[in-house]
């Protein structure tokens, strides 16, 4: 039974899941996995599945794909857009958008490995399929790690990973060393004293306190990183009060920090928890500001000999300039922990999902930033093809290429 890769796509964009919630996309993963008589564990890291090709000696390969959605309305007026609502940890009822492109992730790896089940007589080895949850969490490998998929199954020799992004449908970007930084996300709550909005010199105010800590915190990458290196600093929340004549007792921040390597987060850590510490004291808080980390991911970092070799195979199965080195992406990724964890090589590449006519003609206007929609835009929307069978070729390609070669009749 031969699946319906399109309407697979539009049925995952359709009905997004959050992080550590997705129990239907799951069961749309194992039916197909049955489908094509694939043996499956699901349920690991509470929604993750793992599958297993087993066909005879040869390397184990792993390829895995990301499968959670994102408090994110839809704009993007296609017809299959998603309507979905959930319930975020806090408890808040948010709407739910496939807006990083993962269930083009779950698709492109069904559709591979429908294919190399089709072609076993071509290659030796072990194939493992990963789909994971909570990447946006970036808990989900971790999570799976935790709960035995490196003893449950196969250790890996090599593994493998796409995202799709605004690129020029058709194009692979992909490089050597440092492909996705480092990240740590952070919450601060700052501690002041609340009382009445009419005798504010009767409290601390933290809502002046966070302010002022907002805008300093500007100044790390402005004024005391080097021009030179990559760091990020950015506050994705603030939250304090709840009525516009009281002041509140506390503020709390969540921080999303970016950098290349270990060596770049002790520097830029030690500056956000000085800062914070030393603008809660200008404001005479009483009592220390709590830091808080939420999520800390090592740097993507891809192995030199299998890039290259990788980018070969690429340029030998689509042609010379189809790929291409992005630079560093400042977005983070938690696939590296499974390589990690398994002491094996990680490959991890992009691939495009921009219309290229759109592309070409806002990189000629300068107006790519404005004209086409990134990961985690509300309007962010791969075209369907050729996206999604370069999705499927690219796992294909980079499998048989790290597989073993069939034995001789």
């Amino acid at each position: 039974m031969t699946i319906d890769l399109e309407a697979l796509y539009i049925d995952l964009h359709r009905h997004p899941e959050l992080s550590f919630q997705e129990t239907r996309t799951a069961g749309v993963i194992t039916t197909h996995l049955a489908d094509l008589g694939i043996d499956f564990e699901e349920g690991i890291g509470k929604t993750g599945v793992a599958a297993a090709i087993e066909n005879g000696e040869g390397p184990v390969v792993w390829l895995r794909a990301d499968m959670d959605a994102l408090p994110v309305p839809e704009q993007t007026g296609l017809e299959y857009a998603s309507t979905a609502r959930g319930t975020d940890p806090s408890g808040t009822d948010v709407p739910v958008m496939h807006a990083c492109g993962h269930d083009m992730h779950v698709s492109a790896l069904l559709g591979a490995l429908e294919r190399l089940v089709a072609t076993k007589d071509q290659w030796s080895g072990t194939v493992v399929a990963v789909f994971q949850p909570a990447e946006e969490y970036g808990a989900g490998s971790q999570a799976m790690i935790a709960d035995g998929v490196l003893d449950r199954f196969p250790t890996p020799d090599i593994v493998l990973g796409q995202h799709v992004t605004p690129l020029p449908a058709g194009t692979i970007g992909v490089r050597s060393g440092t492909q996705m930084a480092a990240s740590d996300g952070l919450t601060v709550t700052l501690l002041g004293r609340g009382g009445h909005g009419s005798r504010p010199q009767a409290t601390i105010d933290p809502i002046v306190m966070a302010a002022a800590t907002v805008m300093r915190l500007q100044t790390i990458v402005s004024r005391e990183v080097d021009p030179r290196d990559v760091a990020v600093v950015t506050v994705g929340s603030i939250h304090a009060g709840l009525k516009n004549n009281i002041i509140p007792a506390e503020a709390k921040l969540e921080l999303s920090l970016r950098y290349p390597d270990d060596a770049a987060r002790a520097v830029v850590l030690e500056k956000v928890e000085r800062i914070v510490r030393a603008e809660a004291q200008a404001s005479g808080a009483e009592e220390p500001p709590v830091i808080v980390t939420d999520h800390s991911l090592p740097p993507t970092i891809n192995d030199a000999a299998a890039t290259t070799r990788l980018i070969e195979a690429f340029d030998t199965a689509f042609g010379a300039g189809t790929v291409i080195d992005p630079g560093m992406f400042t977005g983070s990724e938690d696939v590296s922990w499974f390589a990690r964890e398994a002491g094996a090589p990680l490959v991890f590449w992009f691939w495009g999902g921009v219309d290229p006519a759109a592309f070409a003609a806002a990189e000629a206007t300068g107006t790519l930033e404005r004209d086409i929609p990134t990961n985690h835009s509300p309007f962010f929307a791969p075209v369907l093809q050729p996206t999604l069978s370069r999705g499927v070729d690219a796992l294909v390609v980079a499998a048989r290429e790290f597989l073993g070669a069939p034995a001789s009749a």
